[in-house]
């Protein structure tokens, strides 16, 4: 995943999001044992984070390019596996 690659990979959440949930089970089941390198982020726990975001969450980004938010997109994160 993006360790192998060099890019960072963060899923920003928010704590008792069931959109954010169902977002970070389908990402799991694509990426497998991958999933481990994800770093899992509550936007609420920062404050710069909670602005920046708002109710726009999951959101999850690749080296700083933003590849979902709201849904998970599956062709799109397998798309960037790939890269």
């Amino acid at each position: 995943m993006g360790s192998e690659r060099g890019t960072d990979w963060v899923l920003y959440v928010r704590d008792g999001c069931h959109l954010c949930e169902q977002f970070l089970l389908e990402l799991s089941l694509d990426l497998g044992p991958a999933v481990e390198v994800l770093q899992v982020v509550d936007v609420d726990r920062d404050t710069d984070l909670a602005v920046r975001f708002g109710l726009r969450v999951p959101v999850l980004e690749a080296g700083g390019v933003v590849l979902c938010e709201g849904v998970y997109d599956a062709p799109r994160v397998r798309q960037a596996l790939q890269v």
